[in-house]
């Protein structure tokens, strides 16, 4: 068998080979095993391949079916692709070559044509050319794991897993685009279908787009169906989301390569690790890493884990001074602002777990099936909360809550109610957002320039939720939501971080909560199932309770924050100020340094915690130095 992790890049149009090997190249940590071109008739494909499964020639890309008039590059891994292959086979129309899931698909495309993409499960980026029909097509997973740009420029189309790769083609330009760049400050990330530039987007989850005779369109292949709730009494759903589980942590566990388990020692990856060590006949190797502010370290959690569960666990501290050194060193690589700064412990636990594997087991995405955030808890209290009559709130609670002292403390409670009151008076899907996110609308016009700000006064930065919150419509508000945190914070900044953090150090992350059937099932369970009365991930807890230490099951939420309010007073100001200078910040045009500089002060003085506000801004400044000048 051979699965395919790695990068990919072309076009469809004007190009050479010389255009397509830089593409390649830009992205070749991606893919530091193998390297493959194919280019004829204005064609280009190109792949960057990691080795997983099967080491042999038999997994090289680009590959092609027999008579040559089918080509494909692909990043991925599809867990039914035996069953298909089986299928296939009966037909006695095909000869396989290789036990790869890419000839698989190829085959399979062959049959079934465009429809190829409704029978795949597992994650994948793909791009395939029929010369009989003159086409290319580029497909992305259901929830959008792999990430895949493209762009058409001059009447030739660019694809690539990252950013960078787009850029690298010669006809790619460079032109900011105002309106994502609004999204970013107030998300800490671009969302899906944009990217920080003019015509280049990121093709949308479950989603292929066919390019043929100069035009390019669109095709969604899949939707959650949010048509009606199980009814199964709770204990019998709880034995059955056991089994889904289990069922896709034993497909992720396939590999001819060594491999491990990222663990925090909160529920969601000691749940992995739980079901990882039980399906493993060998001890199971465990990572994790400690800060040295208690209140940010968890690594003593993940090391009570490992003992219960017998796993072999690594164990690494991250210094304010390692961070300080990682930085620059991920700004350099982030082709895209991401202003989440736990990339940096992500980046330093893939660098450090790479060392000893090539694959790893993640947690990512329990907390989206089962309402895992505060901001869910916080949810409930909103509603109790906008009852209360409006001068109160506004003269004595809010008054009091701008008063607490500012603490340096991870999800402190004075960071918590700051951020329940500023946007308690959206909607509700919006109100998660400006939670979630960094610069609100008010902040937003102190930051940008007077004519800038004219321009995006009245656009929409959450016009993507508005367009998920449509797609759900029928079914439950709050599973409505959950689907929102699937399709934004989830897709277009965890997944987004993970995936470049472990990538730059050539490391496959798999996450089992992810599985199409794992998420399937659970946008079927009522929100009570889920959350009931403050209790959050109620389902996965009841699971875990008899399979895990009971403090770990009902040990509150920490998250894998990072200690950066206090690294900026410390360590780090010297670089925020260097960063955020006067001269820098006039260089680019875009923003008003006096507001900058007010929220430095305000920070460097304990008077408030602006951690987020000048990371969202650090990290725009450092994208643009490397990725923009």
């Amino acid at each position: 068998m051979v699965f395919n992790m790695c990068g990919i890049a072309g076009f469809v149009g004007q190009g050479t080979e010389e255009n397509l090997e830089s593409m390649i190249d830009a992205i070749k940590y991606r893919g530091p095993d193998d390297r493959g071109f194919f280019f004829k008739n204005s064609v280009g494909l190109a792949q960057a391949r990691l080795s997983i499964i099967d080491v042999s020639p038999a997994g090289h890309q680009p590959m092609g079916n027999e008579d040559g008039t089918i080509w494909l590059v692909f990043n991925g891994e599809i867990y039914n692709f035996r069953q298909l292959r089986l299928e296939i086979e009966k037909l006695n129309r095909h000869h396989f070559k290789s036990l790869t899931d890419t000839e698989v698909i190829i085959h399979l495309y062959e049959e079934v044509g465009e429809t190829v993409f409704e029978k795949l499960h597992g994650m994948f980026a793909i791009a395939l050319f029929d010369f009989k029909k003159n086409k290319l097509i580029l497909a992305r997973d259901r929830i959008g794991k792999k990430p895949l740009y493209w762009g058409v420029f001059n009447t030739t189309i660019i694809f690539g897993s990252e950013l960078k790769a787009v850029l690298r083609h010669p006809l790619a330009k460079k032109e900011i685009d105002l309106n994502s760049l609004n999204k970013y400050l107030a998300c800490e990330y671009v969302p899906t279908p944009f990217s920080i530039f003019k015509n280049i987007y990121k093709l949308e989850p479950g989603s292929y787009l066919v390019w043929q005779n100069n035009a390019a369109r669109k095709v969604k292949f899949w939707q959650l169906d949010f048509s009606g709730e199980s009814n199964r009494p709770f204990p019998e759903v709880v034995s059955t989301l056991g089994d889904k589980i289990e069922r896709a942590v034993q497909q992720r566990l396939v590999a001819d390569v060594p491999l491990g388990i990222f663990l925090s020692g909160g529920l969601d990856s000691s749940t992995i690790a739980y079901y990882a060590q039980k399906n493993c006949s060998r001890q199971i190797k465990t990572f994790s890493i400690g800060f040295e502010e208690t209140s940010f370290d968890e690594s003593r959690y993940a090391n009570k884990i490992s003992n219960f569960l017998g796993t072999e666990h690594h164990r690494e501290i991250l210094s304010s001074k390692a961070a300080q050194e990682l930085i620059p060193v991920i700004g350099q690589l982030a082709d895209e602002p991401l202003a989440d700064a736990s990339i940096i412990p992500t980046y330093f636990l893939s660098k450090f777990t790479r060392q000893l594997v090539t694959v790893a087991l993640g947690g990512d995405g329990g907390d989206e099936l089962f309402a895992g955030y505060p901001t869910f808890q916080a949810q409930q209290l909103r509603e109790f909360y906008l009852k209360m009559p409006n001068f109160f709130r506004k003269n004595v609670v809010e008054k009091i809550i701008n008063l607490l002292p500012t603490t340096d403390k991870n999800l402190s409670l004075e960071f918590k109610f700051k951020k329940f009151i500023s946007g308690i008076d959206e909607n509700i899907m919006h109100t998660h957002q400006l939670w979630l996110g960094s610069f609100n609308k008010l902040q937003r016009k102190q930051l940008l320039r007077e004519d800038i700000w004219r321009e995006l006064e009245n656009k929409n930065v959450y016009e993507e939720t508005d367009q998920y919150t449509r797609e759900a419509a029928g079914g439950n508000i709050n599973n409505t939501l959950l689907y929102v945190y699937l399709r934004t914070y989830l897709m277009d900044g965890v997944l987004v971080k993970v995936d470049r953090a472990s990538m730059y150090n050539s490391l496959e992350i798999r996450s089992p909560f992810l599985d199409q059937a794992v998420v399937d099932f659970c946008f079927h369970l009522p929100y009570d199932y889920k959350q009931r009365l403050f209790r959050s991930k109620r389902i996965l807890k009841e699971l875990m309770a008899d399979k895990l230490p009971i403090e770990t099951v009902f040990r509150a939420k920490k998250g894998f924050g990072v200690p950066l309010a206090r690294w900026l007073r410390g360590d780090l100001k010297n670089f925020c100020n260097e960063i955020l200078s006067e001269d820098n910040i006039e260089k680019n045009g875009l923003f008003n340094f006096r507001y900058i500089d007010n929220l430095k002060q305000q920070h460097f003085t304990g008077r408030s915690n602006h951690r987020k506000l000048l990371w969202t801004l650090i990290m725009w400044q450092m994208w643009t130095e490397n990725w923009y000048k």
